[in-house]
């Protein structure tokens, strides 16, 4: 079974940028297909990117398009999102996610390992 731990959250302007970290322990990240979603409050979780366990397919919610790139470094066993021209609206808890299928999903239903999420507030 895998566990999970994202880094890298905090505090950051509009326009600012911030790298998340997904790191694994009791397995290797390259077998699982990895998720990135975020919940703010009140609001239902939403998913944000996913890369795929075989081809590295890489999939993104339309909000976070050409600002959010996910990609794995399998030497150190961690899937990273790096999220440029950060808005408002970025603001929520980001948790990533591991499942066994191999499709890229944004679909949290499909996912069966969970992190404890980072906060994440783009605020000036």
């Amino acid at each position: 079974q895998v566990q999970l731990v994202e880094s890298g959250g905090g505090l950051v302007q509009p326009g600012g940028s911030l790298r998340l970290s997904c790191a694994a322990s009791g397995s290797t990240l390259d077998r699982y297909t990895i998720g990135w979603f975020r919940q703010a409050p009140g609001e239902k979780r939403e998913g944000v990117s996913s890369i795929s366990s075989s081809l590295g397919i890489t999939k993104y919610a339309d909000s976070v398009k050409g600002r959010f790139t996910i990609s794995r470094d399998s030497a150190k066993n961690t899937v990273y999102l790096q999220m440029n021209s950060l808005k408002p609206e970025d603001s929520a808890v980001y948790y990533c996610a591991a499942r066994t299928g191999p499709g890229a999903t944004i679909v949290s239903a499909l996912y069966d390992y969970w992190g404890q999420g980072t906060q994440v507030t783009v605020s000036s």
